[in-house]
């Protein structure tokens, strides 16, 4: 019954091909050397086609290579003009498209899930997906009761195909490196196979959803379709329409960037603080812009998709994020270098200069210094560079700090938010929703304290 497995072949030589051809490109980068080309021009040209090569060989996959597309796709932001934009359009497509399960496999599953009379609960079903991803499809279809829904359909052998073409990724990950100035490719494909399990199972999918549309069921601003129906392997949830975010990306008005940028980032920080739980997985393909926003049908609201991937967070986001940049922000470098040594930022066998610290952390947290700021890949891609250059002193600073593995996930999640912030060029009022939804960064007024003592 599995498409995945009969496949799997096919795709491990895909992936296997990967390091074959950027070893032969390296070597071919060394002949032009050798002929008197410069070394900036054929380290581009080299970094250029391998890029192209990898993201048409994960365009065409699905498990884990797309999985791992998808992620790398929100830092396209970080790399040089002149490199990612040949390739953009490829990365657009692994936000949003895969290639399609047959109808024979997608009503195998609808039989053995849902029983063979499944097409009694629905009116209406489209056997032509509506949208592709790295474990499942989307079809949509017309409930029993009416609703139009979004059928998720889970690929059989899926959980084999992300572990297996992980591993395979892994292996070579030293190779991709470049790819991404200033980013450790190895530690984002080892955490992606943490969530495997997670995101295989449909039924957490649901409870997490359901939390967030139940929450945001009134919200002016954000709109999560409500669980209809679940069973292992298959997801039933109401249907949204709008305009994908990578659309937006690539044709979007400013208005619409910058309206998609501030409720992306207002989801962000509030959705753990209201639910406990944090969307992990904020690629351009989760999210729809769609009209009828608080100032009527001209203005909109942000749709959020696939819960798959999230960090339980039963105190909302942790407080030290909150403080230490309130503290960073305020130039007390002596207080948030012992806050980072506490929290386990700097390892106890190492000592750093706070005040190189502070210089390390103020050009990143630059846009919550000011009341609205412009994110543009050209700042991205400063910061990167910034990271990436073994001669600048951030360069060997960010080797001696440690991530403790508590914040792995919620350190991902928001540079992937900020590429695509920057991917939308969108001017965004994030110290706002700093100081709205993010726990430490307000400093507690002593005041509030003694009127709760005082009303108990």
């Amino acid at each position: 019954m599995s498409d995945l497995p009969r496949k799997a072949v096919t795709r491990t030589a895909k992936l296997a091909a990967l390091p074959l051809g950027i070893a032969g490109r390296a070597t071919w980068g060394f002949g032009k050397r050798i002929v008197g080309e410069s070394a900036e021009l054929v380290g581009r040209e080299l970094q250029q086609r391998t890029a192209d090569q990898l993201f048409k060989v994960l365009g065409e996959l699905k498990g884990g290579a797309m999985k791992f597309g998808q992620a790398l796709s929100v830092f396209e932001s970080a790399l040089p003009e002149e490199v990612a934009g040949p390739y953009r359009a490829a990365l657009t497509k692994l936000q949003e498209a895969a290639p399609p399960m047959p109808t024979r496999t997608v009503h195998a599953v609808l039989d053995e899930r849902l029983g063979e009379g499944w097409h009694e609960l629905f009116l209406e079903f489209e056997d032509k997906p509506a949208a592709a991803a790295s474990i499942g499809q989307v079809h949509r279809g017309v409930w029993h009761d009416g609703r139009e829904v979004a059928v998720k359909v889970q690929y059989p052998g899926a959980g084999e195909a992300l572990l297996s073409d992980l591993n395979q990724l892994s292996r070579f990950s030293r190779l991709l490196g470049p790819l991404i100035p200033g980013m450790d490719i190895k530690p984002l494909i080892m955490e992606l196979k943490d969530r495997v399990s997670e995101e295989l199972d449909y039924g957490l999918e649901a409870q997490v959803q359901q939390a967030h549309a139940e929450e945001f069921a009134d919200d002016p601003d954000v709109l999560v379709p409500q669980v209809v129906h679940q069973s292992d392997q298959v997801l039933i949830t109401e249907w949204i329409d709008g305009i994908p975010m990578s659309e937006i990306i690539s044709d979007g008005s400013q208005e619409q960037r910058d309206r998609a940028g501030q409720l992306l980032a207002r989801f962000l920080f509030s959705g753990p603080a209201r639910t406990g739980l944090l969307h992990a997985d904020p690629h351009p393909g989760n999210f729809r812009l769609l009209p009828g926003g608080p100032e009527g049908e001209d203005d909109w609201r942000l749709g959020v998709l696939d819960f798959g991937t999230v960090d339980r967070l039963p105190g909302g986001l942790p407080a030290t994020i909150g403080e230490s940049l309130r503290m960073t922000l305020d130039g007390e470098a002596e207080t948030v270098y012992e806050l980072l040594c506490e929290e386990g930022f700097v390892k106890e066998t190492i000592e750093l200069d706070p005040d190189a610290v502070l210089d390390y952390l103020l050009p990143i947290i630059e846009p919550a210094e000011v009341e609205e700021f412009t994110f543009t890949r050209g700042w991205m891609r400063s910061q990167a560079a910034r990271i990436a250059d073994p001669r600048s002193p951030a360069y060997q600073l960010a080797k001696q700090l440690n991530l403790p593995p508590s914040y792995l996930l919620i350190h991902r999640v928001t540079l992937s938010t900020i590429g695509v912030l920057c991917q939308l060029g969108a001017t965004v009022r994030l110290r706002e929703e700093l100081e709205e939804w993010l726990p430490g960064f307000v400093p507690e007024d002593p005041a509030d304290g003694e009127e709760a003592v005082a009303e108990a």
